[in-house]
């Protein structure tokens, strides 16, 4: 199979130079590739029953080569630039190119299988190459700067106008002006680090996957329900999996300490060894950033990346961190003398280790507000969760409707899919729900689109969330913990961000916004979870159909700011690394990550025995795999945002059509139209504040 892929990608390169007889054939199976032809389904759906692996190496090159193509028109136009022969014809040169992507890289990351991950692997490079052909492209980037320089006498509107300066602008951070020689050597880097980041990926999947621990002793997993212990068993054992965080689900509920103790060292140390080693990997691609941003000017990686975002700067970035610490680290200590009294108590004479955290707070938050997960988690049945609960919030706050539909096709049988109307009945969208967990998913949660908003293209979206919640047994119901509850209301949020793009073009729609703005949307989504009239119409006990009863609801309010020293510094651990790490100059040399991770936390004061990182660096997705390099800082700048907010819906009446129709028309439903911070003051009418979101945190 891999083999076959190999020849068919190397047919369709070699179109140009075979015979006839040949470049016939090699139509004919192109106009037969699913991926490259319009599909019939509503929205333009991609058609699971026909999409076979084999369909996605030749789609994606061909869709190169269309790419390609225009792009040598655009350069060979003897005509003056202009932006419907320049830009616009830029624009839609990727057309072919991201409908045929945007079905791979959803498989990829939630229905992985060895052809796609071999198909990936050999992509990687191409990619880099690809992209930097274009945005390297000398007489290209002349014409868009052409076009830019003569931008106020071209009467444009705005989106359009915004168009131009967002190319150039990209094309210029990539590297358009440099010399030719140094772009050729930035071209490599580019190349060796998407082929690194791949292989990192790939390793951390398989890592995750097979480093779980299998029990063989039943009474070992003691605290775990009959439904979750039924649901791990395999062959007469019970294996209990990673997820892709340091912290694992399970410890909260396992009695036994050697267990949980094998479980979080699974867990900690997954890429640590053997094949599953990913050091190198992380030092060859932040020296490779480093060096990266030398070539283009810049001191060291993070100063580059952060072009173009809210924070703008590493100092701006440490300044934040800098706020937070303190009051962090201080809740933080309460909390560990708070379980440490909790072990003492319940007779343990041992002093309180990471693996022991979760198992032990949790008896303080039973005792201490008497909230017990398994108490609540019937409540939390995922369909109503989905249809009563996050799909509710959505039709109270901006009109819009959902149609469960039966009659398309997914890429597995768990996944759902809903037609979502506007108001008025006309249709809005496509969206697909793939909330649990298998072995072909990656870890974590996220949201993306088979197809993009674009007026230009005359698209509407068809969006998917991806979630990792745990498949129940066989005719069991499907019941999850309070925090997968928040994350689906997140992923929806995102999710709400790509249905109401209303763009002319799909580059600048949606959630193709910067990293610390596109997280703002989901963060503020995750509010209406806890909300009254929301919690009300979904948490609904599954045997009983009994609303969550007044009392249940307060403590699951009261414990909101319960343990949340140690979430603020699990992620501010995490994002000090990040950045940490993104900061080095090309000049540094790393030769221990370990000893780079212990020493940067007790730079920024985090080194917390109890406390570990969200992420260690030799597992730390995000950054290094993700996309979200120098970028990790986002999620707390943009919780900020959300909850400054929530604190303006909660000043305006709350849940109401007239609140949601603002927030859509004036922050959900402007894409990469406009400057963030100003997008941000136009909805609250002033700049954003750390105070609400200090508060929720219980941090002031």
């Amino acid at each position: 199979m891999k083999k076959h892929i190999i020849i068919v990608a190397t047919i369709v390169l070699a179109i140009s130079c075979n015979t006839k007889e040949t470049k016939k054939e090699s139509k004919e199976e192109m106009i037969e590739n699913p991926l490259l032809v319009k599909s019939t389904l509503d929205y333009g759906a991609p058609d699971f029953t026909k999409i076979k692996d084999e369909h996605f190496m030749p789609a994606i090159i061909e869709g190169m080569k269309v790419q390609n193509e225009a792009i040598q028109n655009i350069t060979e136009n003897k005509e003056a630039p202009t932006f419907e022969n320049t830009i616009i014809a830029l624009e839609e040169s990727s057309k072919t190119l991201d409908n045929v992507t945007a079905v791979f890289y959803g498989l990829a990351g939630a229905h992985t299988n060895d052809t796609i991950k071999e198909i990936q692997k050999e992509l990687a490079p191409k990619f880099s190459k690809h992209n930097d052909d274009i945005l390297l492209n000398t007489e290209l980037f002349n014409r868009i700067k052409t076009v830019y320089n003569n931008l106020e006498s071209l009467n444009l509107d705005a989106e359009s106008a915004h168009l131009v300066k967002e190319y150039y602008k990209n094309f210029v951070k990539a590297g358009a002006n440099l010399s030719e020689d140094k772009k050729e050597k930035l071209k490599e880097i580019n190349s060796e680090i998407a082929s690194l980041s791949n292989d990192f990926g790939k390793k951390l999947l398989d890592a995750s996957k097979k480093g779980g621990v299998v029990v063989s002793d039943k009474e070992k997993l003691k605290g775990f329900s009959e439904e979750k212990i039924k649901s791990i068993e395999k062959d007469g054992k019970y294996e209990i999996q990673l997820i892709n965080t340091t912290q694992q689900p399970s410890l909260q509920s396992l009695e036994d300490r050697n267990v949980r103790k094998e479980l979080f060292e699974k867990s900690i140390h997954r890429s640590d060894d053997g094949d599953y080693n990913t050091s190198d990997l992380v030092k060859k691609m932040v020296a490779l950033r480093a060096q990266k941003a030398k070539i283009l000017g810049f001191d060291n990686y993070a100063s580059w990346s952060l072009q173009g975002t809210m924070a703008s700067t590493p100092a701006k970035v440490f300044e934040m961190f800098t706020g937070l610490i303190p009051g962090s680290l201080d809740k933080a200590a309460s909390e560990v003398k708070e379980i440490q009294a909790e072990i003492n108590k319940n007779g343990g004479d041992f002093k309180l280790t990471p693996y022991d955290w979760n198992h032990y707070a949790e008896k303080v938050r039973k005792s201490k507000y008497n909230l017990n997960e398994e108490e609540v988690k019937p409540y939390f049945e995922v369909t109503n969760v989905l249809e009563k609960g996050v799909f509710y919030a959505a039709t109270e706050l901006y009109g819009i409707t959902f149609k469960k539909r039966d009659d398309i096709p997914t890429y597995h049988p768990d996944v759902v899919v809903y037609e979502i109307f506007e108001e008025d009945g006309s249709p809005l969208g496509l969206y697909y729900g793939d909330f649990f967990a298998r072995d072909s998913k990656r870890g974590g949660a996220w949201m993306s689109a088979f197809v993009k908003q674009s007026k230009l293209r005359n698209q509407k979206p068809v969006i998917y969330n991806v979630c990792n919640s745990p498949k129940p047994a066989e005719g069991e119901p499907a019941l999850i913990s309070f925090d997968e509850v928040e994350t689906m209301f997140h992923e929806f949020g995102h999710a709400l961000h790509g249905l109401f793009g209303n763009q002319k073009y799909a580059s600048i729609s949606g959630t193709s916004t910067s990293r610390d703005f596109v997280e703002f949307p989901s963060q503020f989504n995750e509010n209406w979870a806890t909300h009254p009239e929301v919690l009300n119409n979904y948490a609904l006990h599954y045997k009983t159909g009994e609303v969550i009863p007044d009392s249940l609801l307060k403590k699951i309010k009261d414990a909101g700011t319960f343990n949340q020293g140690y979430s603020m510094i699990e992620n501010l651990c995490s994002s000090s690394l990040d950045m940490k790490w993104h900061t080095i100059s090309a000049d540094d040399k790393i030769e221990d990550v370990a000893k780079f991770e212990e020493d940067a936390l007790k730079q920024m004061k985090l080194n917390v025995d109890e406390v570990p990182p969200r992420y260690r660096s030799t597992y730390f997705a995000h950054i290094f795999s993700g996309g979200y390099a120098a970028g990790y800082y986002s999620y707390l700048w943009t919780e900020m945002l959300s909850h400054d907010a929530y604190d303006w819906f909660k000043n305006n009446g709350l849940l109401t059509r007239e609140n949601g129709q603002k927030f859509r028309e004036q922050v959900l439903s402007k894409g990469n139209t406009m400057d963030y911070a100003e997008m941000y003051k136009t909805f609250a009418g002033r700049d954003p504040k750390a105070a609400p979101m200090l508060k929720a945190r219980g941090l002031k």
